[in-house]
């Protein structure tokens, strides 16, 4: 008779549901373009920056409240924010196509910054971690015409700076230093690190 150690006879831990508290079709796209299927459940948190907040302390804050807004055992749930900073102010997304026409002009020709912050939470063991990731990005000096033209195609309307590398914002991005993913909404280098940080690999999350 072959007797099984004890050790052997424990069960495998089940893997946590990856859950991604954000509705933005960018990071959904991202994940799913690596074979991920997480539940998608957006946070509602109120952003307003604090008084004096430095920008990589902000972005920071609302990916940790997003991640714990609404996290449940037995789930890992991933969070991100993305904000757009030149000249140390913070270009949120525009409120109208006015505004949007405003940001691009102030980006046109000059070298803003790219900052996501990213939080993982696993509430069932109340273990999280989180980084920063910033990418420098440097805009092609803009006509009038041209930011009119993209204005109108509709889609800088709910991008922070008012543009989106991934679409046809890339026709106005001159050039990048740092992680492309991150421009897009979700450093996905930095998002594998941190699941390592809690013993995880991100691709054993892989739907297919």
């Amino acid at each position: 008779m072959t007797i099984v150690p004890a050790a052997l006879q424990m069960p495998v831990p089940a893997k946590p549901t990856l859950v991604l508290a954000s509705g933005s079709p960018r990071r959904i796209e991202v994940l799913r373009g690596l074979g991920l299927d997480p539940i998608v459940r957006p946070a509602d948190v109120d952003e307003s920056p604090l008084k004096g907040e430095a920008p990589d302390t902000y972005v920071l804050r609302l990916a940790r409240d997003k991640a714990n807004a609404d996290a449940r055992p037995g789930e890992l749930v991933l969070a991100a924010d993305t904000i757009v900073v030149l000249d140390g102010r913070l270009l949120g997304k525009p409120t109208d196509e006015r505004d949007a026409r405003r940001m691009l002009a102030e980006l046109s020709g000059r070298t803003h910054d790219v900052l996501t912050g990213v939080a993982l939470v696993e509430p069932g063991s109340a273990r999280s971690v989180d980084t920063v990731v910033t990418t420098r990005v440097r805009v092609a000096a803009l006509s009038a015409q041209e930011i009119v033209w993209y204005v109108e195609t509709g889609e800088p309307m709910d991008k922070a700076g008012a543009y989106g590398i991934q679409g046809l914002g890339a026709l106005l991005v001159e050039s990048i230093e740092g992680n492309y993913t991150n421009v897009i909404g979700l450093p996905l280098p930095a998002l594998a690190g941190l699941f390592r940080q809690l013993g995880l690999e991100l691709r054993e999350f892989r739907a297919r």
